[in-house]
């Protein structure tokens, strides 16, 4: 079995758990998740089966989207709810021309300073557990990409924000320092992820519905795991020379790949290519000049 499942993920359940609840059913197949929601975030978690998780790299370059909840006038050390909250002295209730000029300064490449209580590591300890310990965290910024952030409602001390945002933002942080450009402080409350790319939160089966019998209904093709590439179709020669790891010539392949490299937003080149069927054979890239290599093999087709 393989492929990848759009799931919502309910509050309070890890996305470790939606993994293993989504293994049992598929044994002996790989299982894995592009991109950890909280225990306190719910939506959308793309869960990859089979060889399909190599793909989870490409699945987490997919710009999020989010509705995130906070509470101004308070700040915890885990940047939410589930932390210990402390009100901040003498803050005053933003208006809403504040909001609106502090907003633009958070679009766009930004430099954030993740949480301490979160899951990136430090001497081989993840930062959650150290600050557990009381062991103190130094996370140092690092750039992030904001598409997009605007304000779906403002009733102080509750604001919520709609973010479209790049891999490794932190939604959290994004709330904690604009609480703190307003003098407020902030706490994150609740937060959805509505989108990651093409999956999005209406198209998207619920945790406790997933089942071993209409598992397959739900398990879309591999192939939607790498929607953000340019695809190629391969003849049934091509696609020989590259399951034995050998190049094709870019110029055998089709017109307008000139095209594509000219307009892509992260070159090297970087092809899905397909058989005459539309399934995945591999990945080929541009290792020398006109000569497309393997990147990834699949052994076999995958839809």
């Amino acid at each position: 079995m393989m492929g990848v499942l759009n799931v919502n993920k309910s509050a309070g359940v890890t996305s470790r758990a939606v993994v293993d609840r989504v293994e049992r059913l598929v044994r002996p197949a790989k299982v894995g998740h592009a991109g950890t929601l909280d225990p306190l975030a719910t939506g959308v978690l793309v869960i990859c089966v089979g060889q399909a998780t190599r793909l989870i790299q490409y699945v987490q370059r997919m710009p999020k989207c989010y509705h995130a909840t906070f509470r101004l006038g308070v700040r915890s050390d885990t940047d939410d709810v589930e932390g210990e909250i402390v009100p901040v002295e003498g803050a005053v209730e933003p208006n809403r021309d504040a909001l609106d000029r502090v907003l633009p300064n958070f679009a766009g490449e930004i430099q954030q300073r993740p949480p301490v209580h979160s899951a990136i590591k430090l001497a081989g300890k993840r930062a959650y557990q150290l600050a557990r310990r009381g062991i103190e965290v130094d996370l140092k910024s690092r750039p992030v990409m904001i598409h997009e952030v605007a304000v779906r409602r403002y009733e102080y001390p509750e604001l919520e924000l709609d973010v479209k945002c790049g891999s490794g933002t932190y939604i959290r942080s994004l709330g904690r320092d604009i609480g703190e450009v307003l003098g407020t402080g902030a706490v994150m409350t609740a937060l959805e992820r509505t989108a990651i790319g093409g999956f999005n939160i209406a198209d998207a089966i619920r945790v406790d519905l997933i089942a071993a019998d209409d598992l397959h209904v739900h398990l879309q093709p591999t192939v939607v795991a790498l929607a953000d590439l340019p695809r190629v179709s391969l003849s049934a020669a091509q696609t020989l020379e590259i399951r034995n790891g050998r190049p094709v010539m870019r110029e055998w392949i089709a017109a307008g790949l000139d095209f594509v490299r000219s307009h892509s937003a992260a070159p090297p080149l970087e092809l899905v290519a397909l058989d005459a069927t539309g399934r995945v054979v591999g990945l080929l890239h541009e290792k020398r000049p006109g000569e497309l290599w393997p990147r990834m093999i699949f052994t076999e087709p995958v839809e």
